[in-house]
């Protein structure tokens, strides 16, 4: 490992927490990464300095929390290569923002009109479309993955054939670790007339995401799976199809003028954020862009690819573990999901806690792609700009010595 990520790592004060006599190793960065003290301090500092409502007082304070806030928005649309912060609609999750797609974009489909998604999807690419579809007789398709967990291309066109008004899709699973050809979906999506929604929430740490080269409509991701706050969602829209959708919530500040009978919305993107919003955490996660684009995207990605690779050689090197998703570690994200015979996904979780590691067991929400897969939960291990070799090292000693314990085969 390089100097540089050695200061990285420094900068993450819960990695000096003690475990099992030991410290910390994190490895659950796909569920939500930990964050450098440097977002911490810029959360406390907004209470201590700047805490006020934005956009309704005319006095300094307000205006100081105002511009701050607007100021992370931009920061958002800088990131992903959008026009301006009025794409840029905050929210508390990408859960949130892919419900508010679903709600908001079906509102005039018709019976029988079809929504297009993948085998793949996480829950919340899945369950609000699933939901929408049953109250408007709509017809949800699927696109099948092939054999190494990556989009089967044919039978994509196959279903884009039968026209779907919306292609909802992840960029990369966090599961299978796929890479999506998002731009190469999105042109075909487009020439069939269907509005491409990406969720962006595991890849837009871990690589370089830019909007306007990949010409998709929308895209979600979150702000606590790239070392900033829990509770802020981003929600990327282009211009003119944010304002021709209507919101789903309602009330404080995402109005224009109301009066006993009827009501006009603010201007984008505010007509989107009803209520007070999460300000200090939108603050704090404009610290947190801050920090990545300082180390760099390109060199983020680099570093996980040689981690890719070097966790590809542990699992192949035993053929009694199956590991799920494409070989290649440039097809794939730094999430390794993988099947033991006769070892249970929490169990194994458990052992490694004792340990001081934590991964993930279950089925990481997204049950229906792993019984199509033919399995119910698997255990999970997912790298971050954090990860070292020598956790992996670590990693894999005591996973081979826990299932030696718990009976499995090796």
């Amino acid at each position: 490992m390089s100097s540089n990520f050695k200061k990285i790592i420094e900068q993450f004060p819960i990695l000096d927490k003690k475990e099992s006599g030991g410290n910390l190793v994190y490895l659950d960065n796909a569920s939500t990464t930990q964050k450098p003290l440097r977002v911490i301090e810029k959360e406390s500092e907004f209470y201590k300095k700047m805490n006020a409502n934005i956009h309704r007082g005319v006095y300094k304070l307000s205006e100081e929390a105002t511009a701050e806030y607007t100021k992370a928005h931009q920061l958002a649309a800088d990131f992903i290569n959008a026009d301006s912060f009025e794409e840029i609609v905050f929210t508390k999750n990408s859960t949130e923002s892919l419900n508010l797609l679903a709600m908001s974009l079906t509102r005039k489909m018709k019976s029988k009109d079809r929504i297009l998604l993948s085998v793949m999807e996480h829950h919340s690419n899945l369950v609000p479309w699933q939901m929408i579809a049953k109250e408007k007789d709509l017809i949800l398709d699927f696109v099948e993955i092939d054999d190494q967990g990556k989009l089967d291309m044919n039978d994509l066109e196959r279903k884009l054939k039968l026209h779907p008004k919306i292609m909802s899709i992840t960029q990369m699973s966090n599961v299978l670790g796929t890479i999506n050809p998002v731009k190469e979906i999105s042109r075909l999506a487009h020439q069939a007339g269907a509005l491409v929604i990406v969720d962006a929430a595991q890849s837009a740490a871990r690589m370089p995401v830019n909007v306007k080269d990949l010409d998709v409509d929308f895209m979600t991701f979150s702000s606590h799976k790239m070392y900033g706050p829990t509770g802020v969602g981003i929600l990327f829209g282009k211009k003119q199809l944010l304002e021709k959708m209507e919101p789903v919530l309602f009330g404080g500040d995402m109005v224009k003028e109301v009066s006993f009978s009827s009501a006009s919305w603010n201007d984008l993107p505010w007509k989107f954020e009803a209520g007070t919003p999460n300000i200090a955490g939108g603050v704090a996660f404009s610290e947190a862009i801050k920090f990545i684009e300082e180390v760099g995207m390109e060199k983020i990605r680099e570093h996980e690819l040689e981690l890719n690779g070097y966790m590809i050689s542990k699992l192949q090197s035993n053929k009694n573990i199956n590991f799920l998703g494409p070989i290649e570690a440039k097809e794939r994200g730094g999430v390794f999901s993988f099947v033991v015979k006769g070892v249970h996904s929490h169990d194994l979780a458990s052992l490694m806690d004792e340990k001081g590691i934590a991964i993930r067991g279950g089925n990481h929400c997204a049950q229906p792609l792993l019984n199509y897969l033919g399995i119910n939960e698997c255990p999970r291990v997912s790298f971050g700009i954090t990860t070292t070799k020598q956790e992996i090292d670590y990693f894999w000693d005591s996973f081979v010595a826990a299932i030696k314990k718990i009976g499995g085969r090796l």
